[in-house]
């Protein structure tokens, strides 16, 4: 019996695969009228709508979203469609210049939704790639990943390493099905090159997959607007806006992060690049330390972790970027520059500029919007997908 004989069937509720036929890749699960065979959490199955079309194949999932679509087409193997699909990533990759750059070897590889492999995140470090799956289906496929990996030339990989892969089984409606708090693995440092700086990366102990990639252009801005300024890199994790902060001459650099292991890092990523440097790392909550400073900060960096991590969040999240954007509004010298992200998937664009216009009006600033933010091209958004936008943020001067 072939694999697509055997494959269990979804059909949809009538009406409901009109986002399908528009290639969005989640079907959730009040869509799903009808199960036919035996599913199973990450298995392959074919959708279709209720008068019988096919509209795809997709991992069965559970909860929120029941199943996340791979193909909106037939399809006959499974192994063959993922194969297609990352030496189709591999290739957008090249493209962005980032295969044999010697001055950049960290990037991602896959970004889920964006690269038609919702369920699947590879990071790669110099000749280590790092992999998280998302979703049973693609937890399900690890060993084939790995050997793909592998075996694809052009990469030149040594090392495939698979990151906290279960308890990072989320549901983006609901939140984790397991916690996220994964207990702590040995650190395992990585090193690799960004726009010519060298950063350790720590890929089982670290957040992610130990470091954030998607931010690679925004820090080359703040590198270029940090000449002669007191730059403060406020939820600094291990320090990449601060190294280039000082790579573009800053005055001096004061990172903050609530994270020991994380500032233990960031003191490193700081020393690996510069012999000496401006540069004073803290542990301390970045809220509490934003009402204490005094107000000597030319350059202020605002990246937090993501506040809400699922939709009942929502509102709290918004009360969290008003809150702490205003700390930092009121802080910032005459004429400074507030650089402020959000990187909450379920925070809008407009949300969060709203939240930032608050805190604006509450710390009596007038600012300019000069430059919009988002993550890096090696993190590309399907325009089926608008979720995919995630990382939203501005740089803005403060009279």
């Amino acid at each position: 019996m072939s694999e697509k004989s055997s494959r269990p069937v979804v059909v949809l509720r009538q009406g409901r695969e009109s986002a399908v036929r528009r290639r969005h890749p989640w079907i959730f699960s009040g869509a799903v009228a009808e199960r036919k065979g035996t599913l199973q959490r990450g298995c392959l199955v074919d959708v279709r709508a209720k008068d019988g079309a096919l509209l795809g194949a997709g991992h069965w999932g559970t909860r929120g979203i029941a199943v996340r679509m791979l193909s909106f087409q037939e399809v006959a193997d499974e192994k063959v469609l993922i194969r297609e699909k990352l030496l189709n990533a591999v290739s957008v990759r090249e493209r962005l210049g980032l295969l044999h750059n010697p001055s950049t070897n960290g990037y991602r590889l896959v970004h889920a939704e964006g690269d038609e492999l919702p369920g699947l995140v590879i990071d790669v470090y110099g000749n280590t790639a790092v992999v998280q799956c998302h979703s049973a289906g693609m937890w399900r496929l690890k060993d084939a990943i790995q050997e793909l990996l592998l075996d694809a030339k052009a990469l030149n990989l040594e090392v495939v390493a698979f990151r906290r892969v279960e308890s990072q089984i989320e549901d983006p409606e609901q939140g984790p099905e397991v916690s996220d708090q994964a207990p702590q693995e040995p650190s395992q440092i990585v090193s690799f090159s960004e726009n010519g700086l060298r950063f350790l990366a720590d890929i089982t102990g670290g957040q992610k997959t130990g470091f954030f990639l998607d931010q690679r252009i925004n820090r080359q801005k703040i590198r270029d607007l940090s000449r002669g300024k007191h730059v403060l890199n406020a939820f600094c994790y291990t320090g990449a806006f601060s190294v280039y902060a000082i790579a573009g001459g800053a005055e001096s650099v004061v990172s903050v992060d609530a994270s020991k292991s994380a500032i233990d890092l960031c003191r490193q990523n700081v020393v690996a690049n510069f012999a000496s440097a401006p540069h004073h790392a803290e542990v301390a909550d970045c809220f509490s330390y934003l009402g204490q400073i005094p107000d000597t900060f030319d350059v202020i960096v605002l990246d937090p972790p993501a506040f809400a991590k699922h939709q009942r969040a929502v509102q709290r999240a918004v009360r969290g970027y008003e809150a702490i954007n205003t700390l930092a509004l009121k802080k910032i010298k005459p004429g400074g520059v507030l650089a402020t992200f959000s990187c909450s998937q379920l925070i809008s664009r407009e949300l969060f500029r709203d939240a930032v216009m608050r805190a604006a009006v509450a710390a009596g600033r007038f600012v300019r919007i000069v430059d919009l933010l988002h993550q890096a091209p090696c993190h590309p958004t399907s325009i089926f997908h608008p979720e995919g936008d995630y990382l939203k943020g501005f740089i803005m001067f403060v009279e």
